[in-house]
């Protein structure tokens, strides 16, 4: 009996028997200097317990407060919205281009100029590196400072992931990565928030370990929350860290095999770059059926894949089409609920081998 197939998986190189013993009370700030150094020491990096207090803090420093809009990203994880939710604030949802699949920013520019229509010029816009693959970044950055609108970037799932030569992660005024245990590099639950200075670090560490004011009592003038990485993730990320350009290797040599191999299939479209300047870090492998060339039922294939004991997932299913956030507005044609309907993420864990990949395409032609 074949044993299953996991969609993502990050390999843990570390002796948890041994090395916990070695954990100090620096461990977490050993890990964000560790990040900072990646990062090429341009910015301030705070490690959090996930990527969604990340996002919270980073809506917190951007001055998110109830009833204000965010521009969000359609076509992503549902915790890249809930912070917005926690300040009171409000999503407005943006449809993806066909390119990247990340947010367009021309419906982004028409939703800003609609919105101040409306005398509610937004906050905030917080955009995604969908599965690894960098969004249209000059674009995106370019309207947020026409509009001198706060620009949140979710690298959660683009670590490693480049644009013109500089990393996911470096272009917002903050930006957020995750170290879940599901990520190319992981902490086994974690995140962290990328700032541009020591100031802002410093006010996102206060709000993430209580708010607790500098005086010799306990004193609390406001709101914290407790959100602070522990040692032992840190520990674990430390190690991770230094073997991310296998990690990375070994996640794009499974795209080009399955890049490759979908090449003699007509009606399937495999995600990829479509420009020389970006660099995804192929998290997951993802394609999609064009329904105007072949007809498939994906269901069908999810049913067919779970009796061979191979883990696919549906695409992210759209923010705007989710019953939590059907009231918020919406901007955009169907691109992202096209991508949805017909798209799969297939296995594309760093601990897949040969043998996994030819049964996961033996499995696809056979279907096929």
């Amino acid at each position: 009996m074949h044993d299953k197939i996991p969609l993502s998986e990050s390999r843990i190189n570390i002796d948890l028997n041994t090395s916990f013993s070695s954990i100090d009370t620096g461990m977490v700030e050993k890990f964000e200097k560790s990040l900072e150094e990646y990062y090429g020491h341009k910015k301030s990096i705070l490690a959090l317990s996930s990527g969604t207090s990340a996002i919270h803090l980073a809506l917190i420093l951007c001055g998110v407060e109830e009833g204000d809009e965010v521009l969000c990203q359609s076509l992503t994880y549902v915790a890249t919205i809930n912070p917005v939710i926690y300040q009171k604030g409000s999503p407005v949802f943006i449809d993806s281009e066909k390119d990247t699949w990340n947010m367009c920013p021309i419906q982004l520019e028409l939703a800003i100029q609609d919105r101040i229509l409306k005398g509610k010029k937004p906050k905030a816009i917080i955009f995604v590196h969908l599965y690894g693959m960098p969004a249209k970044i000059d674009e995106i950055v370019c309207i947020a400072r026409k509009y001198n609108i706060m620009l949140i970037e979710d690298a959660a799932e683009a670590l490693g992931a480049e644009y013109k030569g500089k990393k996911c992660g470096s272009f917002g005024d903050f930006a957020i990565l995750s170290f879940n245990n599901n990520k190319i590099v992981t902490t086994l639950g974690g995140g962290a928030l990328i700032c541009n200075t020591k100031a802002e670090k410093e006010k996102a560490f206060f709000y993430a370990t209580q708010a607790k004011e500098k005086e010799s009592h306990y004193e609390h003038k406001e709101i914290g929350y407790n959100y602070r990485m522990n040692a032992a993730g840190a520990l674990i990320g430390i190690s991770q860290l230094k073997k991310i350009k296998e990690y990375l290797q070994k996640r794009r040599a499974i795209n080009d095999f399955y890049k490759d191999y979908f090449k003699e299939f007509s009606g399937v479209c495999f995600f990829k770059e479509t420009s020389l300047y970006v660099t995804s870090n192929h998290w997951l492998s993802c394609f999609y059926f064009d329904n105007r060339v072949v007809d498939v039922d994906k269901y069908e294939l999810m049913e067919f894949f779970k009796k061979n004991k191979i883990e696919v997932r549906f695409l992210w299913k759209p923010m705007h089409l989710q019953p939590v956030f059907k009231d918020f507005p919406y901007y955009g044609g169907k691109i992202a609920e096209s991508l949805f309907l017909n798209g799969l993420c297939l296995p594309s864990g760093s601990n897949l081998i040969k043998n996994d990949l030819k049964r996961i395409s033996e499995s696809i032609k056979k279907f096929l």
